[in-house]
């Protein structure tokens, strides 16, 4: 029996090769100058080619891939300049979303925080990596309670350049951690509607984030040059 594809299944499937691909080179797991071969992504996803080249070309479009010459697509180097100006960015909105949060609060958005709050207590006793999935939970709700839809907008641009930099703080040791208690103690001081104090921790975190990722780089410098020796 031939299998008829509705137009939403084929966008499904469009979909899921994108996001899968992003989350591999977001995550590290394909890194930069990597090569990303049609015919094999294709073979590990089980589906044709097609999806696997226009998700490929939507990641290019973004800067996470590009296409050279004689070696074909390969994963983008984004600069530790790009993610630094991105700290630098966030370092203003993100701070402003928590002003806002904290003066916007209503009973719903206590509710929801509460909720969270109670989910990453637990959380703390649990392996890091479990911690992974829920940071950008997080953002999202933080920046959401803002009630500002183009800050959220402008901030969710910038999600894929959160995620990324954060995987790679996670590699200091603790980081995970310390970033968990970090958003707890934000959106406590969110839930009781402490402006300032919901700005202060926010700068305090995006602060301890870049040095976190900083740090990373400098250590994967060090070990290049080690091996290079």
């Amino acid at each position: 029996m031939e299998i008829k594809w509705k137009e939403n299944n084929l966008l499904s499937i469009r979909e899921h090769a994108y996001l899968y691909l992003k989350e591999l080179i977001l995550e590290g797991t394909y890194k930069s100058g990597d090569r990303l071969i049609e015919r094999e992504l294709a073979a590990k996803l089980a589906i044709s080619r097609t999806p696997i080249r226009e998700a490929l070309f939507r990641l290019e479009s973004q800067g996470f891939v590009k296409t050279v010459p004689r070696k074909g697509v390969v994963v983008s180097n984004i600069s530790e300049e790009e993610v630094i100006e991105v700290f630098t960015i966030l370092s203003s909105l993100e701070v402003l979303a928590a002003k806002l949060a904290a003066q916007r609060m209503d009973g719903e958005t206590q509710q929801e925080l509460d909720q969270k709050i109670e989910q990453l207590m637990e959380l703390e006793e649990e392996a890091e990596e479990h911690f992974n999935s829920e940071h950008i939970q997080m953002n999202h709700l933080l920046n959401k309670a803002a009630k500002s839809p183009k800050l959220f907008e402008i901030l969710s641009g910038l999600t894929d350049y959160i995620h990324m930099s954060a995987n790679m703080g996670y590699e200091t040791p603790g980081r995970r951690k310390e970033s968990l208690k970090e958003h707890l103690d934000i959106m406590k001081a969110l839930r009781n509607k402490e402006t300032e104090m919901a700005e202060y921790l926010m700068r305090i975190h995006i602060e301890n984030s870049k040095k976190a990722y900083i740090n990373y780089v400098k250590k994967s410098k060090e070990k290049r040059s080690i091996k290079q020796k």
